[in-house]
């Protein structure tokens, strides 16, 4: 199992958050195949992420 980064990096917590809300609404909205696991980091710089396990 290997991480899959989202491209870009938020300044907060809360806009990386809504990221993976939509990633979870548009699997269950599109019956898309959902990730695993999807989860919020942060980098070195301070700033959030989102990664994910497909």
């Amino acid at each position: 199992m290997k991480w899959v980064y989202w491209a870009r990096l938020y300044d907060s917590k809360f806009q990386a958050g809504c990221l993976v809300r939509r990633m979870e609404h548009d699997g269950w909205l599109f019956g898309i195949e959902m990730p695993h696991e999807i989860e919020v980091y942060r980098s070195r710089k301070g700033k959030y992420g989102v990664r994910y396990v497909p």
